[in-house]
């Protein structure tokens, strides 16, 4: 691999810290624009679903372009080292899943670190055909007052309660007891 040593520098800068979760977004990155034949996403020419909301995360954004403010960053909680890329406009899209088993607890952080920095992209990663379209393009939603705290809520998250309406933290959630 021939990493570029001041976009790492930016990722950890970014971040806070260098550490093996970030090389993995920051591989992950790195091939999602290669293959995608693309720079960087200025708007939301690249969409990034990420399955995990761990350091990779970081150097996803700082490689693609892809946030969460412009709504080409789309966090789906799964907890997995995955991610899928899609490129609007065309028919490239691709999930890849980090594969390599580490014991994270009592392996040498800066050994798998710079293994991760290192290796062949192919024996980190397994590359599969997404199981999902791609996402539409972020909305701009009217905001609402909260009718019992006065916050600003956009219209997506607010729910009717007793006739007002409310944003998710002061809404209660009907169950019954389940």
């Amino acid at each position: 691999m021939c990493m570029q040593r001041s976009l790492w520098e930016r990722c950890i800068e970014f971040h806070g810290h260098s550490c093996p979760v970030l090389a993995i977004g920051y591989r992950a990155g790195e091939f999602a624009l290669s293959r995608l034949g693309v720079r960087y996403s200025e708007d939301e020419e690249i969409v990034c679903v990420s399955e995990n909301d761990a350091c990779c995360v970081d150097a996803i954004q700082v490689i693609t372009g892809c946030t969460l403010g412009k709504g080409n960053l789309i966090y789906h909680d799964r907890g997995k080292l995955a991610f899928t890329f899609f490129k609007r406009g065309s028919d490239k899209k691709f999930r890849i899943v980090f594969k390599r088993k580490i014991n994270w607890m009592e392996e040498d952080r800066d050994a798998i670190q710079n293994y991760i920095l290192q290796a062949d992209f192919f024996d980190l990663f397994e590359v599969k055909e997404p199981s999902f379209e791609l996402p539409e393009k972020a909305l701009i939603f009217q905001s609402y007052d909260c009718e019992i705290c006065g916050e600003r809520t956009a219209e997506n998250r607010v729910r009717l309660q007793d006739g007002k309406k409310v944003c998710l933290d002061c809404y209660k959630e009907y169950t019954r007891g389940w």
